[in-house]
């Protein structure tokens, strides 16, 4: 599954501080990578730091997030978000789920990403491609993302929880697709149980 990787928003960033992964993780949310990129990218080519964009017009952010769709949520989240790290955190960024999920518009998949990305810390980020994989393969059996990362935390070893989320991730847009899945195409078809899986290419 390693070789067929693909590269993400989050896992292609230059400048990975922690900052940079809260925000282009909320921006990410609903959102292609190619666009995420490029959104993020003409965000902190203007706005660069938590204190300017904690200080940017609303209308100037909707502008520049318009493309990411959800544009306007985003954007009141993510300047609120500024806000607080500025006055109430000092600049910092919190490292622990508790605290990120206090954050406006973080759950515990964007909290996930931070400490994985932006701190390089042990965490799993289950977004829709993780938890339709992990459950595929019968590792889990779960309605609910939360539900499958506590799941995945007791089977996977911790060594192995930074990249989980970039190889499904990857692994869930080119070949174990929602509806189809390219099953042929498969590296690990002889160890997957295809569960809720009725056709394939």
């Amino acid at each position: 599954m390693r070789k067929t990787r693909s590269n993400t928003a989050l896992g292609t960033m230059k400048k990975r501080s922690p900052f940079r992964v809260l925000v282009s993780t909320v921006i990410s949310q609903r959102t292609r990578d190619e666009t995420t990129s490029k959104v993020s990218a003409a965000l902190f080519g203007k706005y660069d730091t938590p204190a300017k964009i904690a200080d940017a017009p609303l209308n100037e952010l909707h502008r520049i997030l318009k493309s990411s769709g959800f544009y306007r949520q985003k954007a009141k989240h993510i300047r609120a978000l500024s806000r607080i790290v500025v006055s109430e955190l000092g600049g910092v960024v919190p490292d622990t789920m508790e605290e990120l999920t206090k954050l406006p518009g973080v759950g515990r998949k964007t909290a996930a990403c931070v400490i994985n990305y932006g701190f390089g810390k042990p965490a799993i980020a289950v977004d829709t491609h993780v938890h339709r994989i992990s459950n595929r393969l019968d590792w889990v059996r779960t309605k609910h993302p939360d539900k499958t990362e506590q799941a995945l935390m007791k089977i996977v070893p911790k060594r192995y929880w930074v990249e989980l989320n970039d190889l499904f991730v990857s692994y869930g847009k080119v070949t174990c697709q929602p509806r189809t899945p390219k099953c042929s195409e498969c590296v690990v078809v002889k160890h997957c149980r295809k569960v809720g899986v009725t056709q394939s290419k």
